[in-house]
Formats: structure tokens, C-alpha cells, sequence
């Protein structure tokens, strides 16, 4: 994909960041709503994940690849006679504060679709409010096999399922590490434990042991306890489901008890924050990840300079995925638009239009969505930090 771009919209999006950030959930607009009604009719797009608390790295980076690609729409918008409204809500990884979110984002009437959210564990309630609204989501980065299996018609995700993943990062662990005694602990959330599980199963059938399998809590800091245990039973691997902040401390506690045994997590560890947490520690760390590496996507290293020239940072594993699904929204809104004869689409002809989205190629995946707003071109990635920066080396790929 190829966009306009130059300095002026570069220094809009910078601005609109630093005016955006820390709303907590209000429903103050980021750079893509500076002069939002100042042409035609609003359409509002809201993104939600957690802008604060420990998951923000990701959350912020939802927010910003999807205020980028809503930024490269305008103009063809502004030909249709509309303006877009970006309008970023903080979900602080907290399901409550999704579903309260959700009923602000449903209420008013010229939102017509959601990014986000980042964890399972808050999409999963948050879309049975989208879907008394008929708002349509589409996550870039929920995991969870229960977010799409009730079959709603708001709910997609461009990303793989835990039931894809979990299995694929065992595969590695058993037959490229080659792991035979597994010690696996999860943060008790939707998503850390679905994914453990569908690792510690996989694992079995390939014939590993499961030494121990134990609950941490989200916010803990300290994890002796847990790996006390881990460190009686010798494991010669370690798998962790669970989000960055608890698993950086995880991998320095482990190493400053003296356990070598290789750690791996889910995508969740797919953050700069694992880095900043572990600190050295983290090399020789794996993470399976649904998010591909930007550099190696097609256009993917032009389309990360316009990230970095325009928020003075690089981006993250799922400001990309963000960025498409931005796209794919934006371009369903634009089809029910044009065959609304250019008056104001439903959301409900904007959610079909969503789901029917086939062979839609972006800068991080092509995506399709089936009849449960799951994508058949979803891949599974495997990283290792060869050193103590971010990203780790991609060392696999896994298709469906």
C-alpha cells in the first residue's frame, strides 16, 4: 500500500498524541479529530486498549497505527463529504472499565465501528455491548478462542487464535528446543490461560511432561513462590501465559535463582516493555507471537519510517495490525457509503460490510474473515532475543 504523506500531517499526528494521551477513557479525540466537523458530516471511529497501566506499550500502539491509517483515509473521506473522527478510549486492561467504555461508545450515535480491544479477557465482555449496539469491532490483537467462538456478528480479529498459537509454540518448544520436562504458568486471564492450555495440551501429545503447572496474579511482583516450586522440579523448559510486565519479572527472578531452562511466552511478550523489565536477562528468552515482523513485510520498512518520522518512536508488534484494521473498517464504511447512495450507513450495514471483507491485503496480513469473524490467513511467529533489544529474531513461521 502506497499513501500521501508529508511533514504537515507528520506534525498533526504528533500533536494530536501528546494532546490525547492520558484520557482515561474519555472520549477527548487524538490528532485525527483536530478540525474533525470542519467539513461535511462526522464519522467516528473509537479504538480501545489500555493507554496506561501495564500493558500500555501495546495499547498505545493500537491506538497510533490506527490513527495513522485513518489519517492516510481523510481525503477520500472529505471527497464523500465526511469528516473522520478518531476517538481513542483507555481500557486500562480492565474488563469493567471496557464494558463501561462500550456503553459510552454505543451511545453516540456517529461512532460506526471499534479498534481494538488488546486483551481477550476485555473484548470478550466488551463486544456483547457492541453487539447490543451493532457497532463492529475488529481486534488486532485478541487471541482468545471464546472471543469469536459465540459467533457474534460485531466480533473479528485479524490475528490467530490461542488454539493456533498455543499448539504452534509447543511444536517449537518440543522439536526445535527439543523440551521434555515443561513447566508452565499462566496469569489467570482469559488469555494467559487459554493460550497456557492450549500449550500444555499440545505439548503432551508430542510427548513432553508437564512438571508443574501454576497460577500467578496480574500485578504481582514477586514470584519466588512460584518459581520455588518450578526450580524442585528441574524443568529443562519454562512456558509463560501471560502479559510482558509480569513476564519480565518472571525471566530476571528465574535467572537470579539460578534456573537456566530456556522461557517462553505468547504475544503478549511481543512488547519493548519485555525489555525493559528483563533488562539482560532477557536474551536467549522466546516468545511465540501472531504478529509478524514489520521489517520484513512487504512495504513494511517505508511504512515504519512514516510511523517513527510521525511519533518519534518505533513501532510495536501490533501497530500494524492496528493500521490494517483500521483500514478494512474504513473501507467497509466507505462501501456502505457509496451504496447508501453517500448518506450515512448503519452500523449494522457497516458490521455485514466488516465480515464480508475477502482478500484484503495490508501492510501486516492479508485477512478474510469467516462466518466468525476469525481470518484464514492468521500466522503463528516465533522469536528469540538474541540480545537484550527489541524485537527478538524471527526463528519460524507457522501457517494455518
Amino acid at each position: 500500500m502506497k499513501w500521501k504523506w508529508n511533514g504537515l500531517v507528520a506534525a498533526t499526528l504528533i500533536m494530536g498524541l501528546l494532546a490525547g494521551c492520558g484520557n482515561g477513557g474519555t472520549s477527548t479525540t487524538g490528532a485525527s479529530g483536530s478540525g474533525g466537523s470542519s467539513s461535511g458530516k462526522v464519522i467516528k471511529i473509537a479504538t480501545q486498549s489500555p493507554l496506561s497501566g501495564g500493558s500500555s506499550i501495546q495499547g498505545e500502539a493500537i491506538r497510533l497505527g490506527a490513527q495513522m491509517s485513518l489519517e492516510d483515509h481523510k481525503e477520500e473521506f472529505t471527497k464523500l463529504g465526511y469528516s473522520l473522527e478518531l476517538v481513542p478510549y483507555d481500557d486500562q486492561g480492565d474488563p469493567k472499565k471496557g464494558v463501561a467504555n462500550a456503553e459510552q461508545i454505543g451511545a453516540d450515535q456517529a461512532v460506526l465501528g471499534v479498534i481494538g480491544h488488546l486483551n481477550s479477557g476485555v473484548s470478550i465482555p466488551s463486544s456483547v455491548v457492541y453487539e447490543k449496539y451493532n457497532i463492529p469491532m475488529i481486534s488486532p490483537a485478541s487471541t482468545a478462542t471464546e472471543f469469536t467462538d459465540r459467533k457474534l456478528k460485531v466480533a473479528n480479529r485479524v490475528v490467530a487464535r490461542d488454539d493456533f498459537q498455543g499448539p504452534a509454540a509447543a511444536n517449537y518448544a518440543v522439536k526445535t528446543v527439543g523440551a521434555k520436562k515443561i513447566f508452565v504458568i499462566q496469569d489467570k486471564t482469559a488469555y494467559g490461560q487459554g493460550l497456557a492450555e492450549a500449550f500444555r495440551d499440545e505439548a503432551q501429545k508430542l510427548g513432553a511432561t508437564i512438571v508443574g503447572y501454576e497460577g500467578i496474579t496480574v500485578g504481582e511482583k514477586d514470584f519466588n513462590g512460584v518459581l520455588n516450586i518450578a526450580a524442585t522440579q528441574n524443568p529443562d523448559f519454562i512456558f509463560f501465559g501471560g502479559l510482558y510486565a509480569e513476564g519480565g519479572l518472571i525471566i530476571k527472578q528465574a535467572r537470579d535463582k539460578g534456573i537456566t531452562a530456556p522461557i517462553m511466552g505468547g504475544d503478549a511478550l511481543d512488547s519493548s516493555g519485555l525489555v525493559e523489565v528483563a533488562g539482560p536477562d532477557v536474551k536467549g528468552a522466546l516468545y511465540s507471537s501472531v504478529a509478524g515482523e514489520i521489517a520484513k513485510m512487504e512495504g513494511g520498512p517505508e511504512w515504519g519510517a512514516r510511523y517513527q518520522k510521525a511519533f518519534g518512536k518505533a513501532p510495536e508488534g501490533y501497530s500494524a495490525y492496528a493500521y490494517d484494521s483500521m483500514t478494512i473498517m474504513l473501507d467497509a464504511i466507505k462501501k456502505t457509503v457509496e451504496s447508501n447512495k453517500g448518506e450515512m450507513p448503519t452500523r449494522e450495514a457497516v458490521r455485514d460490510a466488516v465480515r464480508a471483507t475477502k482478500d484484503f491485503k495490508g501492510i501486516a496480513t492479508e485477512v478474510t474473515f469467516d462466518d466468525k469473524g476469525d481470518n484464514s490467513f492468521a500466522k503463528v511467529y516465533i522469536y528469540e532475543f538474541k540480545g537484550d533489544t527489541y524485537p527478538g529474531e524471527l526463528v519460524s513461521e507457522v501457517s494455518q
